[in-house]
């Protein structure tokens, strides 16, 4: 009788055990006062081409939700008013009391939606993204995040217009541009070997080709390595250009190819700096990655893509169209976020 009460007393307790993590859990899901981040200053953002390599800090303070967790900070603009329903990723990282970013790349994002030479008012803010833990599904999970943002703050933002040169009979209207105005041009091109081009700067009307091993004035077109996506370098100084091959794929059970190579490419869209495809998709999973190799891959969650995140799930087949927003380039330490949409 006496251990037919121990087994008895010992059930009612481990009873109370998940009861009370349970309405611990709860505790941590309904939080209570938490501290959102705070923008505490910007920047003077009138932005100058010569001061293009000078570095400008964004000041916060840490979300405080009451107990331990990770957390991703986000640094957002948008058109003021616009409740950062089309809002630029400035930034995506761990740290956020003092945020960084060089004249020219901001110039660079926020050319995406507010033009060059002239004043705009855009809004910031940071938003944080809490992670608790992974696995349960719950609110506080890597499936399910919970999200704070600071407060607005609005800023007259001057712009700077990027000189160009236009890549001529490409197939394509693009151009790669010099984001400091010092004769070294970059940009995401798509080529095709087809179609030899020439690099034209419109604003001096000169046309650059190839001319021995680098480029000349009037020198012949220049035929691509291979057909895709490419970063490519040029400079009308050192009369030199490079192909860096860079295509960004889908790949994962849900995709026509599986896990195999090679990935379902995607396309760039330098107006907003994102990659996008349309694609019949099945039940199953997907990521993102590099040039069809996993040193640089993207997973997780929608809002939230890291270097070898979970694979994203594909909970219905059907035909889709994904935009994946890179907000940190750099292999190994990679960040994005994407929008999955079923047509």
């Amino acid at each position: 009788m006496k251990s037919k009460l121990v087994i008895y007393l010992a059930f009612l307790g481990l009873i109370g055990l998940f009861t009370s993590c349970e309405k611990d859990g709860d505790k941590v899901v309904m939080l209570t006062d938490p501290v959102a981040p705070v923008l505490q200053t910007l920047p003077d953002l009138t932005l100058e081409r010569s001061k293009g390599s000078e570095t400008l800090i964004f000041a916060g303070t840490p979300v405080d939700p009451g107990f331990q967790a990770s957390a991703t900070y986000f640094l957002e603009a948008c058109a003021t008013g616009n409740n950062f329903k089309d809002a630029v990723i400035l930034y995506s990282g761990v740290k956020n009391d003092e945020i960084k970013i060089t004249v020219s790349d901001l110039n660079g994002l926020l050319l995406k939606k507010f033009p060059a030479d002239q004043v705009s008012s855009v809004d910031f803010r940071i938003r944080a993204v809490l992670v608790v833990d992974a696995g349960t599904g719950a609110v506080g999970t890597s499936a399910n995040p919970l999200e704070y943002t600071s407060e607005v703050k609005t800023a007259n933002v001057t712009l700077y217009g990027l000189p160009r040169l236009e890549l001529v009979n490409s197939g394509r209207i693009q151009k790669i541009e010099s984001a400091l105005g010092d004769g070294n041009y970059f940009g995401f091109v798509k080529l095709d070997v087809s179609m030899p081009f020439t690099l034209k700067d419109p604003d001096a009307n000169i046309t650059y080709g190839i001319s021995g091993t680098g480029l000349g004035v009037n020198g012949t077109p220049i035929t691509p390595p291979s057909n895709g996506w490419f970063k490519m370098n040029a400079s009308t100084q050192a009369l030199t250009y490079s192909f860096d091959p860079y295509m960004i794929g889908l790949v994962g059970s849900a995709t026509p190819n599986g896990w195999d190579t090679p990935d379902q490419k995607m396309d760039y869209d330098p107006a907003t700096g994102s990659w996008s495809i349309t694609i019949d998709l099945i039940v199953g999973e997907i990521k993102f990655r590099l040039n069809d190799g996993w040193a640089w891959n993207l997973g997780g969650t929608p809002d939230n893509l890291v270097h070898n995140g979970a694979n994203v799930a594909i909970p219905e087949a059907g035909n889709y169209t994904i935009t994946m927003t890179i907000t940190n380039e750099t292999q190994g330490s990679e960040t994005g976020t994407c929008v999955i949409v079923k047509n």
